[in-house]
């Protein structure tokens, strides 16, 4: 199912690919990125339970109104791949990314329901040069709605430097 937020990039839409501009000299500890917002929709939310996390408190309405959140829910794995989308539209397709390294330390502080506005953010915590052409970048994402923080991630990424050969 197609769906847009502020970015206006359907989920369906062919991404144009764009030349990076951004090397890992360019980053600074404590950079914050806005990486814009999606919409969660009904539809949404159903397809991609029913595809990725078919579990009842996901897919059936009247089994999650008796269950413990009081009505559906999106699966934490969609939550996880709406924050990569962002984070790869709002700043990795501007980046040298060489590849990701580590996702680690996950969380999921409260479920993301039909019709939330999701605004990511990334921070960049951490910046080493490990050779002299490319440098680990860690980074803290967010996905939050209305000033509440849903769910957060460490991630690693290698960053080409201007070195590169």
């Amino acid at each position: 199912m197609a769906y847009a937020g502020r970015m206006g990039i359907a989920a369906t839409e062919q991404i144009e690919p764009t030349e990076p501009t951004i090397y890992a000299e360019d980053l600074a500890v404590g950079d914050i990125v806005g990486l814009g917002s999606y919409k969660m929709t009904d539809e949404d939310l159903h397809a991609f339970a029913m595809q990725w996390d078919p579990q009842r408190f996901h897919i059936d309405e009247e089994f999650a109104q008796q269950g413990h959140f009081g009505g559906i829910i999106a699966s934490g794995i969609h939550s996880l791949a709406i924050f990569q989308r962002l984070a790869v539209l709002g700043a990795y397709r501007h980046w040298w990314v060489v590849a990701g390294r580590a996702m680690e330390n996950i969380q999921f502080h409260a479920p993301v329901r039909p019709g939330m506005e999701l605004h990511g953010q990334l921070e960049i915590t951490d910046i080493q040069f490990k050779r002299e052409d490319r440098a680990l970048v860690t980074l803290h994402g967010s996905l939050g709605c209305d000033g509440q923080v849903l769910f957060e991630v460490t991630n690693a990424a290698w960053i080409w430097g201007r070195a590169r050969k």
